[in-house]
């Protein structure tokens, strides 16, 4: 588990059966889990990779539910997901070829998860790390000049369309079809929200760019701004900001005021991100616990098929 263009001492922990003194199985992995406090083990290591145990689709239910008591629905996510199972998803569905940044996982929300759980079902047959990255080394790693520009925030904005257009529509994203229980969830999150005449919802909010751990007090960078500006999306992208106003894209990010943020900062973020993560290669049943607000993680390319689950809590 390493990356040749990081100089981080930090790196995920591996538990293998050994190192708990327990079976190789999911029930030896549910008797360490038991005698174990998740939360002491997230603050003592930030992630955790749990290998060797043989967990399955078939076991997996007895072992998250240990890890993540209260699993979380991706409610206002903007990543395409699929739903597998109990609030169990897909992760991100972006093709193949493609690199996803660095990011912890809804920091563009009014509230986040603080855990996030990976399981993997299939490993690609070349590639498909999964990044990660200590948040304080990847904030202390940006130019003090793009730190300090970001020091009000990011504002984001989303045009979820009624069913047909570019991106998410807003009953995907919220997992229903009733406006007013919309509403009532964009209202307590504080967030701004109109109904277009076409039935598209615009969302904006205005969120934080860095973030203090709530158990340490650590300062990370925690924001998405740059998965949400053209810039840090592709040629794609690009050529659809090319096609319509930029107030009607699927999702934008600008500065806390307003104003645009530099396309070179977008790129500074996501190249020191991607340069000073740490790259977790998957083996089949393996399990990687993350700490959603010390660590972020991202995607490298892969090929081949490859099946990597998501639960959050």
């Amino acid at each position: 588990m390493s990356n040749p263009n990081t100089a981080s001492a930090w790196a995920p922990r591996i538990i293998r059966p050994a190192d708990a003194s327990v079976s190789a199985s999911p029930e030896g992995l549910a008797e360490y889990l038991r005698a174990t406090d998740p939360g002491d083990l997230l603050v003592q290591s930030r992630a955790v990779v749990f290998r060797g145990f043989g967990v399955s689709g078939d076991s997996y239910d007895g072992v998250a539910d240990l890890l993540l008591p209260d699993r979380l629905a991706y409610v206002h996510g903007n990543s395409p997901r699929t739903k597998v199972g109990r609030n169990l998803y897909t992760s991100t569905e972006y093709p193949a070829e493609f690199e996803i940044s660095m990011h912890n996982e809804m920091s563009y929300a009014h509230a986040w998860p603080s855990r996030i759980l990976f399981f993997c079902d299939i490993a690609a047959a070349t590639g498909g790390a999964t990044p990660v990255v200590d948040g304080k080394l990847w904030l202390d790693s940006i130019d003090p000049e793009v730190r300090e520009a970001f020091r009000a925030g990011v504002r984001y904005t989303q045009n979820l369309h009624d069913g047909m257009g570019f991106g998410k529509s807003w009953q995907a994203t919220f997992e229903t079809d009733d406006r007013a229980e919309v509403e009532a969830f964009l209202n307590r999150a504080e967030a701004e929200w109109t109904w277009l005449p076409d039935g598209t919802l615009r969302v904006t909010q205005v969120r934080q760019a860095t973030l203090k751990h709530p158990v340490t007090g650590t300062e990370v960078w925690f924001n998405q701004a740059d998965q949400w500006h053209t810039a840090g999306l592709g040629e794609d992208a690009a050529a659809l900001a090319e096609l319509m106003p930029e107030e009607d894209l699927p999702q934008n990010a600008h500065f806390a005021d307003g104003s645009p943020i530099p396309a070179e900062y977008i790129t500074h973020v996501q190249e020191v991100g991607m340069k000073v993560a740490v790259d977790v290669g998957w083996e089949v049943g393996d399990l990687l616990f993350v700490d959603n607000v010390a660590v972020g993680h991202g995607r490298r390319a892969f090929t081949g098929e490859r099946r990597i689950l998501v639960a959050m809590s």
